[in-house]
């Protein structure tokens, strides 16, 4: 099966159904997306975060797992900031980990893993920022990306 871009009314349902999202990547250094992402979505969301990176023990007061496999439970969505070429690597632990969702941030596109994902059953976003998406769904951006207008230059009278 070849991987087709999930319309926006796709990634909203994954947003939506998703209970438990796995940081891959995570990372301790606040200039990182990926540490950014994860202070939002501990912020402003629900989901479960479950943060996955060898080198760290704890990350925003919450334990921090080695890999995939190290998760207590299987997640939902596995978002993925790790460079192009782990892809396949952190694909391959998505599907064994019985993930839903194969999430690759902004910058990240591999047709290859996307494909196989696929083939496995998962849904498969790719080159797009969750923290973005979730919130242009729940009223911080326009569907088009663009702010909503809840800091504007209008005086008010």
């Amino acid at each position: 099966m070849t991987w087709t871009e999930p319309s926006a009314l796709e990634r909203q349902a994954i947003l939506r159904q998703a209970r438990t999202i796995a940081i891959v990547g995570a990372s301790d250094n606040p200039s990182r997306a990926s540490y950014f992402v994860s202070t939002y979505l501990q912020a402003e969301t629900t989901y479960d975060l479950w943060f996955v990176n060898p080198r760290l023990t704890e990350l925003l007061g919450q334990k921090v797992y080695p890999s995939l496999a190290d998760l207590p439970g299987e997640p939902d969505v596995v978002d993925v900031f790790r460079k192009a070429s782990d892809l396949p690597q952190v694909a391959d632990e998505a599907i064994a980990a019985h993930a839903k969702v194969l999430w690759l941030q902004l910058g990240l596109f591999d047709q290859d893993v996307a494909d196989r994902a696929t083939d496995a059953g998962l849904q498969v976003v790719m080159n797009r920022c969750l923290k973005v998406e979730h919130a242009r769904f729940h009223g911080g951006l326009h569907l088009a990306g663009f702010d909503t207008g809840v800091i504007d230059s209008r005086r008010r009278h």
